[in-house]
Order: structure tokens, then sequence, then C-alpha cells
């Protein structure tokens, strides 16, 4: 773990090893504890396991004092599938409280939800990263926000009333804009602490890439986002642009508006992103998919690993992880074999 290691590949800086990430690995509360020897309930947990899989990276967000919207105005549930072992995690989708376009239409997010003190919202985030370094003294731990604008939107209206709203690209401009205002507010408060970089997290496609006309990302969405960044760089930060699915279409697009890395799934091919972008920004992913682990597909696992670290040699800086989320039903021994091959080529320049 070192949080040394995360900044120099986020700043392109010359670094020992490549950074290390990955993502939902409290869910594996049985392989962990059989590892660790710490109990799950034990505050300690968490550290435990970053310690033993050499995290290097924190991914955080947080959507603010007010970032609960269904308390202060009106949001669409769409529920949660069970992914826990456990299934604590499945949530029933609740019904959408927008009968109709016009009422999308007419929309506006900071009026509807408000925002937060802005003096008080800055010591919020404050408090988020002191308690973090505290609890994971040596890895990386970012500032963020998840509900940005088209998230923004698939969260207050949910996907069916989003996409039949949007339909009308005149009508919505102002409606997503009031999401990226609200955005910005958050942007300009994380600015004013010590976060040293801040994911920007908005899954604005799908696995097959843009649901909507390409134009209205360029045209609405991600010259948003450049005003969103311009604050933070003023403050010295680093910002890595997040998404699921296939946003390899507008990549170039995110590089331009000022992105300093880019986080992405393996339906983003890893080795063109390399090709494209791996003298400019950091990047955050790899070849490997959580697919292929869960189905014990342990010789593609390593050839992936391979393919990574292969391509790794073009690029100034990376944070390696599996770029889904690692289920908790993958077999321990493929848990295993992916850390302990992973662990032994971490060091820039190996060759395993």
């Amino acid at each position: 773990m070192s949080r040394e290691v995360a900044l120099a590949n986020i700043r392109l800086e010359p670094a020992a090893r490549w950074a290390h990430t990955e993502y939902s690995l409290g869910y594996h509360t049985d392989y962990f504890h059989e590892r660790t020897g710490v109990d799950p309930k034990d505050a300690e947990f968490g550290p435990a396991i970053e310690r033993l899989w050499e995290i290097d990276f924190g991914w955080l967000t947080d959507d603010g004092l007010l970032g609960d919207w269904e308390r202060y105005g009106r949001a669409t549930d769409m529920g949660h599938a069970v992914y826990a072992t456990d299934g604590s995690d499945m949530r029933s989708p609740a019904h959408c409280p927008f009968p109709s376009v016009e009422e999308v239409w007419a929309f506006d997010a900071v009026g509807e939800y408000g925002l937060p003190d802005r003096a008080e919202q800055v010591s919020a985030y404050e408090r988020i990263l002191s308690e973090n370094r505290e609890r994971y003294p040596q890895r990386l731990t970012t500032g963020g926000y998840y509900r940005t604008i088209v998230s923004g939107a698939i969260a207050a209206f949910g996907w069916e009333m989003f996409l039949e709203a949007a339909a009308n690209v005149a009508r919505m401009e102002k409606v997503l804009d009031s999401f990226a205002r609200r955005t910005l507010f958050h942007m300009e408060a994380w600015a004013r602490t010590s976060a040293e970089a801040i994911i920007q997290h908005d899954d604005f496609v799908w696995s097959s890439g843009a649901f909507m006309h390409p134009d209205i990302y360029r045209r609405l969405i991600i010259p948003r986002y450049a005003e969103m960044w311009k604050p933070l760089h003023a403050a010295g930060k680093k910002v890595l642009f997040c998404s699921d699915a296939d946003y390899t279409e507008f990549a170039s697009d995110i590089v331009g508006a000022g992105a300093d890395g880019l986080i992405f799934e393996p339906m983003v091919d890893f080795g063109a992103m390399v090709e494209s972008y791996g003298s400019a920004v950091c990047l955050v992913g790899s070849y490997v998919d959580c697919r292929d682990m869960t189905f014990g597909h342990r010789d593609k696992v390593r050839r992936d690993i391979d393919r990574t670290f292969d391509m790794l040699a073009r690029c100034r800086g990376a944070i390696i992880a599996v770029g889904n989320h690692l289920p908790a039903n993958i077999p321990a021994d493929v848990m295993d074999g992916y850390m302990r091959y992973l662990g032994s080529r971490l060091a820039r320049g190996r060759k395993g």
C-alpha cells in the first residue's frame, strides 16, 4: 500500500511500480476472514483487506450534505439486484414520482434538492477525508461526486422517464444544466479541501455505447464537465473521470475537457486506451474481466494480466484493477491466483 505510488501514477511521475486498486472487496467476507483472521465486524477488517491485497488507491465519492435526494424532493429508486452473498442489498423498485415528461422538463435539480451552506460542505468533505486517511493511512483517498449529469438525471427520473424526456433535446438542456450546476457547487467545495485527486462519476453510456445522439454528449454534457473541472485544476487537483460501460467514442472528448485520468470497465478495450491516451493521462483498469474470474477461467485471467503488463510499457501512469466489480462468488483459489500473479508483476519494467 502506498499513497505516494498512487499519486505518482496519477501525476504521470516516475514510480517504482504501477499502482493497484480493486472494487467490492468488502463483499468477500468469508474469503478475507480466512485470509486475514480478522472478524468482518471488526473495524480493522477493511484495512486488513487492503493491506493483504496491496491497495494503493481508495475510490471515494460523496454527494454532499443534501445528497439523500429522497429526503429533499422527488427521486426514483430503481431498486437493486442481489449482489451480496446474503442478499441484503436486494431492493425493489419504487414508483416514479414524475407522471409526465412535462414535469421532467420543468424540473430544476438545484431548486428541488437545494444546496448546503458552502463552508459547511467544505468542512464535511474535509472530515470525510480525515476519517478515511486515519483508517487507511497508507493508501490514497480520493474525493468525488457520483450523481453528476446523466447519473443525476437517472437517479431523479428513472431510466424510462429520462429517456422519454431526453427525446426533446431543446426542452431537456436546462434540466441537464441544473444537474451540472448542482455538481459544480460540490466540485468547488472539493476544490477547497486537501484532496489530491477527485473522481467525477457519471454513468453516461450503455454497454453498447451512446444511448443518445453523440452530438448531445458533445454539446450538452462534456463541455459542462470541463466547467466543473476548472476550479479543481485551479486548486491543483487531479480529476479522474469514471463511467460504467463503453465510452470509447467519447474518451478523446473527455481528455480534451481536462480529465487527468480515465476509469473504465473491460467493455472499453484496455489496449486501445493505452495506444491513444497512455502517454497523456493515468489509466485505471486492465484487460481482466471479473466474469472470467467468476467462472473460473484461470488461464484467461492469467493471459489478460500478461496482456495488461505488455501494454503498460507504453503508459506513463496506471492504476491496475479488474475494471468491473469483483462479485462475492469468485472461487477462493481464483482470488488467490489473481492477486499472487498480479502482485508479482507490479514493479515497473518487470517481465514476470
